[in-house]
């Protein structure tokens, strides 16, 4: 009997209560089933697994899942019954999403002690990622001990910024000690979007030089000159850069010290405030965009506001990361604002003309799943909408990294 060749990859990314799970086949990059596992350690877990092939239905557990080991077993399980179980030879890698990789993984690495060794002590410039990709990761080995377990950073696609734009102006020791520097985040959706930008112009991706805005509750942009980034809008951390959801993004560093002294705030309630209430929930009580400009139809004066200061960090960047690339071929939006707010990708672009920026209203208003463009035929910049696919670019990452040819899978 002929073995399978192995060309499936499992994509995991492990929340610190959460595990998001897709199974590619990538012979044609098709999906085969994905799913999601949430409230990992409450009595209320719930799990939700998805098979995209063979006319199978959509599938729901409701109950107790008391860890990552538990979840992803559950996983395991939902799996095996759609006859992709975790233990086929057809499965190439598994390849797990980490969010901080530092300057040292700066493309993906299959995992081993060391690596895992090195992501923990990253925990500190990650606290609230890192430690749940690990429990992830090591459940994931102890279920398959023989597979090649990839993880591929959302750091690693920023790693290529020149030090003029990585480093902070702060003391040189200081900064080195504490490894304190512009790291960036949401790598893996930059990395595909603006490679598939290129696609759309019908040019490869060393021709284009791309500004990617990925817009969804955390929110980034990034400048990227011939395939490699030069600069992106998180730093240290992802509170740096656009206002999002809930995080405030830039802000004068001196508001914390304020903060101290005045209002007598910790330095975790600062956290809590600048993270988790702060960004739109912070301006006008509501982190969801349709919501928003529903109220702003309505008159609402404080979502209005909101939004306008919400466009004009983003018009700001805009105009900054032109300025760093000298020439831009595209103005890509992505991610679920990015995908599909019209009024969000208008707003951003309007006032832009002399920049060689428009948009046809026509085109902005149409909503599809397919890469695209929104300017007119005038414009000397393209304008896109480019829907991200993360977990296809962790496989593809995954997959290129352990198989040098078809059958040929390197540990």
């Amino acid at each position: 009997m002929t073995t399978p060749t192995p060309t499936r990859v499992l994509v995991l990314n492990s929340g610190s209560s959460s595990v998001k799970y897709q199974l590619l086949d990538m012979r044609d990059s098709s999906r085969l089933a994905l799913g999601l596992v949430e409230r990992i350690g409450e009595e209320t877990s719930r799990l939700v697994h998805t098979p995209l092939q063979g006319g199978g239905e959509k599938r729901e557990k409701n109950g107790p899942i008391s860890d990552h080991a538990a979840a992803l077993k559950a996983v395991a399980e939902e799996l095996a019954a759609d006859g992709l179980g975790m233990d086929s030879p057809e499965l190439a890698a598994i390849g797990h999403r980490v969010v901080h990789g530092g300057l040292r993984f700066t493309a993906p690495t299959v995992i081993d002690e060391d690596v895992l060794a090195e992501i923990e002590r990253l925990v500190p410039v990650a606290p609230l990622h890192n430690p749940a990709n690990l429990t992830g990761i090591r459940t994931a080995m102890s279920l398959r001990p023989d597979l090649p377990q990839v993880a591929v950073f959302d750091t690693a696609f920023h790693t290529t910024m020149p030090e003029s734009a990585a480093r902070y102006a702060i003391d040189v020791e200081t900064a080195d000690a504490h490894r304190i520097r512009r790291y960036g985040f949401h790598g893996t959706s930059h990395a595909y979007v603006s490679r598939e930008t290129a696609r759309l112009l019908g040019k490869e991706p060393a021709e284009v030089n791309v500004i990617v805005l990925h817009l969804g509750n955390g929110a980034s942009a990034s400048a990227v000159r011939g395939g490699r980034c030069v600069d992106t809008s998180m730093g240290l951390t992802p509170l740096e850069g656009l206002v999002m959801g809930t995080r405030s993004g830039d802000i004068d560093p001196a508001v914390t010290f304020h903060l101290k002294r005045v209002a007598g705030m910790s330095a975790d309630e600062i956290d809590t405030l600048l993270n988790k209430r702060s960004g739109l929930v912070g301006l006008c009580g509501d982190n969801d965009m349709r919501e928003i400009r529903r109220r702003i139809d309505e008159g609402d004066e404080r979502a209005a506001l909101a939004f306008d200061i919400y466009i004009h960090r983003l018009k700001k960047y805009i105009g900054a990361y032109y300025a760093v690339l000298g020439r831009v071929d595209a103005v890509a939006f992505t991610a679920g604002v990015g995908e599909n707010a019209a009024p969000v990708r208008e707003a951003a672009i309007a006032g832009l003309e002399e920049l060689g920026l428009a948009v046809d209203a026509d085109l902005n208003a149409v909503r599809s799943d397919e890469a695209r463009i929104i300017s007119p035929e005038y414009a000397r910049v393209a304008v896109a909408v480019v829907p991200t696919d993360e977990e296809l670019e962790i496989a593809r990452q995954s997959f290129a990294l352990v198989a040098t040819a078809p059958g040929d899978v390197n540990a």
